[in-house]
């Protein structure tokens, strides 16, 4: 294949031993090729908008913005964008929420390198694909999928994709008067949203706020282990 005809590729990956790697790897193969490289979920956002790759291949657990968030964001941008999910976490959740913020595809970590150009390659196309074990058990799991937000109808919380990108801040250790910086937002309006957020979860310390984030994948467990 030619360099013409290559399949471009954003990674969106913090850890930089696992990027350099798949860099390696797609590079190497012969029918990719390597656009852009980010370790955040606001960079993945931007940088996919700027440069508009055939296939975005994104971790869950960003810093700054979680990959489902930044999933989301670009495809309310980019209805046509490609984003296909490369994670360590392959809970039935996680799965779900990212089918139904719109990802292409899922796949864990551990997959095989064979694997992986092929689910890029099929994400190209416009097809969908998950890794056998995890298609298993989406097949059994549709009947959870509700909205974009990846949320069931249960009583769960439906936090807006701002309210989102302050919860993760939040739970990473960051100030309001951070936070405000980073969003480009007043401090007032951070705590407005903090509160939002407080009330919607019945949450009202910042270690409950951690917690939850944690658990609903939004930061890694090891981010904030500090004030549990």
């Amino acid at each position: 294949m030619n360099s013409a005809k290559k399949i471009t590729v954003l990674l969106a990956e913090d850890h930089i031993v696992v990027r350099e790697g798949l860099c390696s790897l797609l590079n190497a193969d012969g029918n990719f090729r390597v656009v852009g490289e980010t370790r955040t979920g606001r960079e993945a956002v931007e940088l996919t908008l700027a440069l508009r790759p055939d296939v975005v291949l994104m971790d869950i657990a960003l810093p700054v913005l979680n990959g489902l968030e930044a999933t989301k964001q670009i495809l309310a941008t980019d209805p046509a964008a490609k984003v296909l999910i490369l994670s360590a976490y392959s809970d039935d959740e996680y799965v779900l929420r990212t089918s139904a913020a719109g990802a292409a595809g899922f796949l864990e970590k551990q997959t095989s390198a064979a694997i992986l150009t092929k689910a890029i390659q099929e994400v190209a196309k416009g097809n969908t694909f998950y890794s056998p074990t995890i298609a298993k058990h989406l097949h059994h799991n549709q009947n959870k999928l509700r909205d974009r937000n990846g949320l069931p109808n249960s009583g769960s919380a439906r936090l807006t994709s701002r309210e989102s990108e302050v919860l993760q801040l939040v739970a990473e250790g960051s100030t309001n008067r951070q936070i405000g910086a980073d969003l480009g937002i007043s401090v007032k309006t951070v705590e407005k949203h903090r509160q939002h957020i407080m009330d919607k979860l019945n949450i009202h310390d910042t270690a409950g706020l951690t917690r939850y984030a944690i658990a609903t994948g939004v930061i890694e467990n090891s981010v904030r282990l500090t004030i549990l």
